[in-house]
């Protein structure tokens, strides 16, 4: 497989896209602007959209890229609905998206696009490197929107990890050619046969028959055997490949073969779950190694290996310049330096069933009291799994909403235990977190192996820049 232009010139250096709102365009922007490639964070981004239009939108930067989006009426509509120029009062909650149904609204689609496309416009603003975003494969029902919005803000390039997208391909070159494209919807309990189609047509946005560009597809892969299948039976060209070890942070894949715990219930990995470099090579694909790999010598021993770079992540989790909520970010920057912080992968705490690698941090959902003590709410919905109903529907559930709930849909009970909310939990790592009677949502913080090494890079810093980051990987300075 070869490259074509603009995709061989890929930087060495990807910014990882982490979390709810981690990877901000504010972050994305600033590494792309130095020479990386600066990745968004696609996930939950309608719900970010509105709440950051609910709190002022400070500096106006939402609504001045709102402005660019195709459809101007949508969002003005958008703006008057959920903008809210003094931000809301003390405590008030915000106002909550409808969780999709079904095979999903027009509206929903369109809220979908229109946060993409914020998100990637802002984060290109002003320089001329390129741009990525990141989906996780899990979450289906915003999948094609989300694609469809980065490309119409001109996003450079798709990173997907958290399943199996091998159909990502082949719709990246249907929007591309201004064209109606369709994903399956994985639904459990589907018989042979039975499917339910997600879909998009530009046509919805008045854009029938416009070209885009195609941005180049990352997939993200934890295996050889993943890695062979996307290269040679995606649905169209793979432009390269993120190989991610289980020393990253936020969702891991679970340890091929039978599953082992160690004392503290983590998954044991072993030499199954290592990729197998030289076979990788054969592929002729560009790879970036993702996982451990942050420092100069994680970089220098990559490209030894025939990388074309790494992806990082925990380093730029706590910059400057990303999302994480202030005292949050100070926090962990103060422990790290101390070198006091702790790292569990929960196998219970995602509703994916993914392993989850969680910071040890007090007053968050690391804690199990506080975890116990949460009333059990689901209300925004991103994870929840599709299933077919008795009446042959699709519905959705997730095993860390109320467990009556979850039961009455289907699901096994054994299923809830341990299960954390991620989506609230991740929006409250922003500062956005949604109040409650009992007090506002915790936070749930998630980190690569990186943490435990950051002191190395911090040394008697109390703050750092993405630039740091960056002048630190690439000359060790």
């Amino acid at each position: 497989m070869t490259l074509t232009e603009p995709h061989n010139r890929l930087p060495q250096i990807i910014q990882g896209g982490m979390g709810v709102g981690i990877s901000s365009w504010q972050l994305a922007r600033a590494v792309s602007m130095r020479g990386g490639l600066g990745v968004v964070s696609a996930t939950c981004l309608d719900t970010m959209l509105v709440r950051g239009l609910q709190d002022g939108d400070p500096g106006g930067h939402l609504r001045r890229a709102m402005a660019r989006f195709p459809l101007p009426d949508v969002a003005q509509q958008v703006e008057r609905r959920y903008f809210r120029p003094q931000g809301r009062e003390k405590g008030e909650p915000y106002q909550l998206l409808p969780m999709h149904s079904g095979l999903g609204s027009a509206w929903s689609r369109t809220l979908i696009t229109l946060s993409s496309f914020v998100e990637v416009w802002l984060a290109r603003q002003d320089h001329s490197g390129p741009v990525g975003i990141n989906l996780l494969t899990k979450i289906q029902t915003q999948t094609l929107p989300g694609l469809y919005g980065a490309m119409l803000a001109g996003v450079d390039c798709v990173l997907m990890g958290a399943g199996i997208p091998r159909d990502i391909p082949g719709i990246l070159d249907l929007f591309a050619a201004g064209q109606k494209a369709q994903l399956r919807l994985d639904v459990f309990g589907d018989a042979p046969g039975q499917k339910a189609l997600l879909t998009l047509d530009p046509a919805e946005f008045g854009q029938e028959g416009r070209t885009l560009s195609r941005p180049a597809f990352l997939p993200i892969v934890s295996s050889n055997v993943l890695a062979t299948m996307l290269a040679r039976r995606a649905s169209g060209s793979i432009q390269g490949l993120i190989v991610e070890g289980p020393t990253a942070g936020g969702h891991n894949a679970p340890p091929r073969g039978e599953m082992r715990h160690d004392d503290q219930g983590q998954p044991i990995y072993g030499p199954r779950d290592h990729v197998d470099l030289d076979a990788l090579r054969e592929l002729g694909v560009p790879f970036w190694l993702a996982g451990g790999t942050g420092s100069p010598g994680g970089l220098q021993r990559a490209l030894a290996q025939g990388a074309a770079g790494i992806q990082v992540g925990t380093l730029f989790a706590y910059c400057q310049e990303s999302g994480l909520e202030d005292s949050l970010k100070s926090e962990v920057l103060r422990q790290a330096a101390r070198g006091s912080l702790g790292l569990l992968t929960d196998a219970r705490a995602s509703p994916t069933g993914f392993p989850f690698k969680v910071v040890q941090l007090a007053d968050t959902l690391s804690d199990p009291e506080l975890a116990a003590a949460r009333r059990r709410i689901c209300d925004l919905g991103y994870l929840r799994e599709a299933y077919r109903q008795p009446g042959g529907g699709v519905g959705f559930r997730c095993p860390s909403e109320p467990v009556e709930a979850y039961v009455l849909k289907g699901g096994r009970p054994e299923d809830t235990l341990g299960r954390q909310c991620l989506c609230n939990a991740l929006l409250a790592d922003t500062g956005h977190g949604q109040p409650r009677g009992s007090g506002a949502e915790l936070p749930l913080l998630t980190s690569g192996d990186d943490l435990l090494r950051l002191h190395e890079f911090l040394g008697d810093r109390q703050q750092y820049s993405a630039a740091q980051v960056l002048d630190w990987l690439t000359t060790g300075s």
